[in-house]
């Protein structure tokens, strides 16, 4: 009788466990390095509804925008170790730990939506081979609109920015800072309008949307709009994380995922020229690299081409080659 009634007892208990289970929420935490206005930002917002919708609330993505959780830098690091589920990071801040990371921070290697997402397509099972590896997996990647030069005064030529207080945010640009005799420091975009407001700062190469958020026209007036690259940013995620939802729950993340990838890289070649009409009604003047500018700052990326290539070895030079075809 005794037997029977632990026994009951158990497959009772067993029973609430399965439901508890199976009506059982996960909650992640994403950083972001961005604010609440940018449109990578508004993308993971949407991405978190629509995984939440796409689950049927079992995963609640929890977003922390504009560095507020971990700073930039340590957001791929967080991810690794598991401080954070999930987390938004920019490839090319990582080049130093492994040549792939920077692979579209090469300055005029692609210059449009369309070769950025040809050099994506081409490097994307190199991206997650190397994440795999680190615990980690791709959920999606977005491209940040098209690289210029801001400065003080117009630019005729790279001679110009020689000796200049140049703002680096990767490896790639504090290069560019280097080879065109600028004067590199490495600030990030939470601490740019401060950078600029108290000297620090007196140039940097970057996109229209991060002119604007950080009131870039409140200090420097001037745009060389020379499409030099387009940077991605990465939604990354903890593989352990990922293999502890069920499959239903996976396939929902993975679906939000791919829906938020569309959607950031129509949204990010939208606001391209709408970030740029947002500079210029507040007061900065956008202008054509001259025919010297263009061949100095395409000179540059020849040598950090190279560079990148002899430092990437096989690896690299496949996935160029791929590009390339």
């Amino acid at each position: 009788m005794l037997k029977r009634r632990t026994l009951n007892t158990l497959i009772g208990l067993c029973a609430t466990g399965l439901a508890a289970s199976a009506g059982a929420q996960t909650k992640w935490d994403l950083p972001g390095a961005y604010p609440a206005s940018n449109f990578h930002t508004e993308n993971l917002v949407q991405f978190a509804k629509d995984v939440d919708a796409a689950t049927g609330g079992k995963l609640k993505i929890q977003i922390h925008d504009n560095a507020s959780l971990f700073k930039a830098p340590e957001i791929k690091r967080a991810v690794q170790g598991g401080q954070a589920q999930a987390g938004e990071i920019l490839l090319v801040n990582f080049q130093n730990e492994w040549p792939l990371w920077g692979l579209d921070g090469i300055p005029f290697l692609a210059t449009s939506y369309a070769e950025s997402q040809k050099l994506y397509q081409a490097s994307k099972a190199a991206l997650n081979k190397k994440l795999g590896e680190q615990g980690m997996m791709l959920l999606y990647s977005v491209a940040w609109p098209p690289q210029g030069i801001y400065s003080k005064k117009q630019l005729d030529s790279a001679a110009d920015l020689k000796g200049v207080k140049w703002r680096a945010y990767s490896p790639a640009t504090a290069r560019i800072g280097e080879l065109v005799g600028a004067q590199p420091v490495t600030i990030q975009q939470a601490e740019l309008s401060q950078a600029m407001a108290t000297g620090v700062v007196e140039s940097f190469m970057t996109s229209g949307s991060t002119g604007y958020d950080t009131k870039t026209y409140e200090h420097l007036k001037f745009f060389a709009d020379t499409q030099a690259w387009l940077p991605k940013n990465a939604v990354i995620a903890n593989k352990k994380a990922f293999d502890a939802l069920d499959k239903a729950t996976q396939d929902g993340l993975l679906k939000a995922a791919a829906e938020a990838e569309k959607r950031g890289w129509a949204t990010s070649e939208k606001k391209t020229g709408e970030y740029l009409d947002l500079l210029k009604k507040n007061g900065m003047t956008i202008y054509p690299p001259s025919a010297q500018l263009k061949a100095d700052m395409q000179k540059v990326g020849e040598t950090m081409l190279k560079e990148w290539l002899d430092k990437a070895g096989a690896e690299g030079k496949a996935v160029v080659d791929a590009y390339r075809k």
